[in-house]
This record gives C-alpha cells, structure tokens and sequence, in this order.
C-alpha cells in the first residue's frame, strides 16, 4: 500500500505543477498579445524614421556630426546585451547569453577589447557567476519596456562613444519571428551608418528641409538611437513571451503524459496488490479446507 500510495501522492504533485504551467501559459499569452501589438505598430515607425535619416544623411560630411564619424582603428566596443528578468521560457536567455559569448570571442580574437552592458537579470546573473567585469548593468527593468527605458539603455553606449571610451557599440537582443521562431541578432547602433539606415529596396526620396540637413541631424540622430534600442527592447520582450508561451504549453503537456503514465502504473499496482490478497484468501481457504 505505500507503494500506491506514493504514486497518488506523485500525481497530485503533477497535477498541481500542470495547473501552475496552464495559468503561466495563459499570461504569457495575454501578455504576448498586447506587446506584440506594440511592436507591429512600432516597425513601420522604425523603418520610415531609418529611411528618412539615411536621405537626409546622403551627401553628409561625416564629421558634421560625431555620430556620424567612422573611427580609424577600432580598439574597444561596447557590447549592450538585453535579456529577460525572468526565466520558464525554454532556450530563449540562453541563446542571447551564447551569441554575446561568441560575439565577444570574436572580438578579444581580433584584438578589441570590450565593454560589457547587460539589460536583464538573466544574462546579468549568468555572466556575473563567471567573473565577467561590467560597464554597467540594469537588471530588474525588463517588466516594463517604456521609451524612458530606451532612452536609459542607449544613453550607456552614447556616453561611452562620445566620451572615446569605445570605438563602436553593437546592440544584441532577439528578433521576434514568430512564436516559434526567436532570432539573436547583433547590430551595429554607433557610429551610424548612414547607408545602413536606409531601405535597399526602395528608391531613395529627396526632402526638402527647414533649416538645414545637418541641423536637422543634430536632433534627428540621437532620436534614432533611441529609436533603434526601443524597437531591439520591444523585439525581445516579445520573444520572451513567446517562447514563454511555448515552453510553458510543452510543459503542460508533458505533465499530462506523465499523469497518464503514473496513473497507468497504479492501476497496474492496484491490480498486483488486489491479485496478492486474493491469492492469499484462496491460500488460506484451502489451508483451512485441508485442515
């Protein structure tokens, strides 16, 4: 009996764990809903803002803005690695952790030192474990993804560039695809390049400005970097949801199958068990019979 009784006690503890999976499935899937409608609502913003900058930058000298200006050697980078506060989304932290460890072997092979940003708990816990300097870091801001919160991330590796500190400041986060798909992707955020903000596929538009192009430049491209590292902030909140969704419908599921097998396995305990008592009252009837 207490063989059968601990099977009844492993299946209340999965059928507990599955309602805790089905409810965190259930959230990530509200809150998947409302930020990735903010993040199809952001794109075209991000795209039109890229296609305009790269017209206005056309014919620009580059050292009409230090934003602009492209380094003679490149020394030091700056890394800004955004990850999730919070982990139960499968492989998502562990697939931006592995590609800013591959971007950073890159680099140190190249003889470029790098500076170390990190957005979120996750990659901030994983890479302090392994005695990983910091330029900075910002865990716990990953609730809530605001402009105020982009501005705060990019203004890291702004400062850095301006003050020479680094040379270039590359930004990785997930790109959502789908909630299948979360892609790791590494950008280049400074110095901006102005053939890589505009649109390959679209022919390339003249605006008439007031006042000048360089001007309107000194406003328009710290408001880019801003613009970048929001759109990046959205994508991975996204994904996160995402493939929270997905991690926690896998582990519903699984707890199903294993509620199945356990309670297969105590039918079949029940069963021996009945079979033994039986046999022993037979046993004993004979015994008594042959007394």
């Amino acid at each position: 009996m207490a063989a059968l009784r601990d099977i009844q006690n492993k299946i209340a503890a999965v059928k507990k764990t599955r309602q805790i999976t089905r409810a965190m499935n259930m959230v990530a899937a509200a809150r998947l809903r409302q930020v990735q409608e903010r993040t199809e609502r952001f794109r075209p913003y991000a795209a039109k803002f890229s296609e305009v900058l790269g017209s206005l930058s056309e014919g620009i000298d580059q050292e009409a803005h230090p934003l602009l200006a492209q380094p003679e050697q490149v020394d030091r980078v700056a890394l800004i690695l955004i990850t999730a506060d919070r982990g139960l989304c499968g492989s998502f932290n562990m697939n931006l952790i592995l590609q800013a460890q591959k971007f950073m072997t890159q680099q140190k092979s190249e003889g470029r030192e790098v500076a170390f940003y990190a957005v979120g708990r996750r990659g901030i816990d994983f890479f302090k474990r392994r005695n990983v300097e910091f330029a900075q870091k910002l865990p716990g801001v990953m609730n809530v993804v605001d402009f105020d919160l982009a501005t705060q991330v990019a203004r890291l590796g702004l400062n850095a560039f301006l003050s020479g500190e680094v040379q270039e400041v590359y930004l990785l986060y997930s790109r959502f695809r789908s909630i299948v798909s979360q892609i790791p992707t590494v950008e280049k955020l400074l110095p901006i390049s102005p053939e890589a903000t505009g649109d390959e596929d679209e022919s390339s538009q003249e605006y008439l400005t007031e006042p000048s192009a360089e001007e309107i430049l000194v406003d328009l491209l710290p408001r880019y970097l801003n613009v970048r590292v929001y759109s990046g902030l959205l994508e991975t909140s996204t994904s996160e949801n995402a493939a929270r969704m997905a991690a926690m419908d896998n582990a519903t599921k699984n707890c199903k199958d294993l509620i199945q097998n356990l309670t297969l396995a105590f039918n079949k305990a029940r069963q021996a068990a009945i079979t033994t008592e039986l046999m022993d009252i037979v046993g004993g009837a004979e015994a008594l019979k042959a007394g």
